[in-house]
C-alpha cells in the first residue's frame, strides 16, 4: 500500500517532481526525473524514471515511464518499460504494456494487458 509520505528513490535520478493534491493540470508533461502525482491530472505523462500515482490522484491520459506505481485512479494507456504495480487502492481503466506486472489484493484493473519482453 502506498503511504502518504512514502518516498520514491531511484539510482538513476535524484530529482523528484511532486504534483500535490488540489493541483489540476491539463496537457502534456515530460520529465527526465521521477514524478509523483496527488492531484487531478488530464495529461499525457512521459518520464525516463519513476511515476507514482498517489492514492488521492485522478489521472486521465497516457503514462509512459520505466517504473509506474498506481495507488489512485487512472484512466488511459500505460506503458511501463520495466514494471507496473497496482497497489491495493489502485484503480486502472485502460490498456497496459509492461515487462513486469504486480497487482496487489484490492486493486482493480479493467482493460487489456501485454506483459513480458
Amino acid at each position: 500500500m502506498l503511504k502518504p509520505n512514502q518516498s520514491v528513490s531511484s539510482p538513476r535520478s535524484e530529482e523528484i517532481s511532486i504534483i500535490g493534491n488540489g493541483v489540476k493540470i491539463e496537457g502534456k508533461l515530460t520529465s527526465s526525473g521521477d514524478i509523483r502525482f496527488e492531484g487531478e491530472i488530464q495529461v499525457d505523462i512521459s518520464s525516463d524514471n519513476y511515476v507514482v500515482i498517489g492514492e488521492k490522484a485522478n489521472v486521465n491520459g497516457k503514462i509512459d515511464a520505466s517504473i509506474i506505481l498506481v495507488g489512485g485512479q487512472v484512466s488511459g494507456i500505460i506503458n511501463a518499460k520495466e514494471k507496473l504495480t497496482l497497489s491495493a487502492n489502485g484503480n486502472l481503466e485502460g490498456d497496459i504494456v509492461t515487462k513486469i506486472l504486480v497487482v496487489e489484493e484490492g486493486a482493480t484493473f479493467n482493460g487489456k494487458s501485454k506483459v513480458g519482453k
